[in-house]
């Protein structure tokens, strides 16, 4: 089958940018990060979108979303991260997960500054009693509560979400806010909510007609059932602390929790690059904006080229569909037996044979900002320009898991 054009048209325009630089390279096509920011912001209803850091890795991308109107704040993934970006500036960060990092600790409690700007993410108090033990000052920690939102069903006996906070309850969260508010230098301001199940499993899966079906059956009814059980933690904690903030969502169920009332920001961040496990959902679709290439090294027989590196594998159940895929030329895909290497990959498939040593294969990524991790810097690319250079978190020497 002919190559669609647009893709056609992306790659002559990406090989054109990138003609005076070697492979390996990664790109973000600003026109379609700013297309991609622009629809989040309208899916969120007027709500705040707080931008997922670990979905970019890039402080330049992420202090150009914030510039934009509609975003506020960063959503980090380590507390080192979240140290690091107040100290550069950033104001409000809200930590997604819990930490056991003294030394991190012991920075964000002497440090008024960085107390200031970072929100550290509770669900047990054996978390308050490590950040007391490192303590190494007497700032206030600010804190955000996580609520469970997996779906139970079956008196319990079958739940679907990611295991993530034990707090399933209003009451249970509610008490875990008494117990922080009694204990001296913490303060909750804030709760969260992420829904993964429906914010980041596909809904249309090509070929999975009645997979499909089912997951968006399940997804309906765990929203309904959310919805009501935020809104009973929300009053619940508001009767104990006063919130900053309430956060729910992400980039697969941006529109359907920005719609709750109880709800006051929504996150995103995977859905500014768009990698390809974002390609199938009903409630959106965006542009792929983040794309790596690599060099064409070998050409082991008709119909097939072999590529340097490629071995990139996204997180999460391991399997084919966390593999980068080949993008540009359409019509490429990896081989059955070798997958994608970790010093060479082999493709396969008619565009093979009008390639030539020396010529750029395009990829896209499973996941978002995983990419950053194997490369150092970003090239802007506008229409067919590189329009500037900037380090990612690994090319500024920051490695934060």
């Amino acid at each position: 089958m002919p190559a669609p054009p647009a893709r056609t048209a992306d790659r002559a325009r990406y090989d054109r940018a990138t003609a005076s630089l070697d492979a390996p390279l990664a790109v973000v096509d600003v026109g379609a990060f700013d297309a991609n920011a622009g629809d989040l912001v309208r899916r969120a209803r007027g709500k705040p979108v707080r931008v997922a850091s670990k979905s970019v890795r890039c402080r330049a991308l992420l202090e150009r979303v914030l510039e934009r109107d509609g975003f506020s704040g960063v959503m980090s993934h380590s507390l080192a991260e979240s140290v690091w970006l107040a100290r550069a500036g950033f104001e409000d960060v809200l930590l997604a997960y819990p930490s056991a990092d003294r030394a991190a600790f012991a920075e964000l409690t002497s440090d008024p500054k960085v107390a200031a700007a970072v929100t550290v993410m509770v669900d047990d108090p054996a978390q308050l009693t490590l950040i007391d033990a490192a303590r190494a000052g007497r700032e206030e920690v600010r804190v955000c509560l996580e609520l469970d939102t997996s779906l139970r069903l079956l008196g319990g006996r079958v739940r679907i979400g990611a295991l993530r906070s034990p707090v399933h309850s209003p009451a249970g969260l509610a008490e875990l806010a008494r117990l922080v508010e009694r204990r001296p230098g913490f303060r909750v301001v804030g709760l969260m909510a992420y829904e993964a199940h429906v914010a980041g499993v596909a809904d249309a899966v090509a070929g999975r007609p009645v997979r499909s079906g089912a997951v968006r059956l399940l997804q309906t009814a765990a929203r309904r059932e959310l919805a009501v059980r935020r809104a009973e933690a929300v009053r619940a904690v508001r009767a104990v602390a006063e919130l900053e903030f309430v956060n729910g969502g992400g980039t697969g169920s941006v529109q359907h929790t920005a719609a709750e009332a109880a709800v006051t920001e929504v996150a995103a961040g995977s859905g500014l690059f768009a990698p390809r496990l974002f390609d199938h959902y009903t409630s959106f679709r965006a542009r792929p904006a983040a794309l790596f290439a690599l060099p064409v090294v070998r050409r082991p027989g008709t119909g097939v080229v072999t590529v340097a590196g490629g071995g990139y594998p996204a997180s999460g159940a391991a399997g084919r569909d966390r593999l980068p895929r080949p993008w540009l030329p359409a019509g490429l895909r990896l081989d059955g037996r070798e997958g994608a290497g970790e010093v060479q990959t082999p493709l396969v498939g008619p565009p093979a044979d009008d390639l030539l040593v020396g010529d750029k294969v395009w990829f896209r990524h499973a996941k978002a900002g995983e990419l950053c991790e194997r490369f150092a810097a970003l090239h802007l690319v506008d229409g067919d320009r590189v329009v500037g250079t900037v380090p990612t978190y690994r090319g500024e020497g920051q490695a934060f898991g």
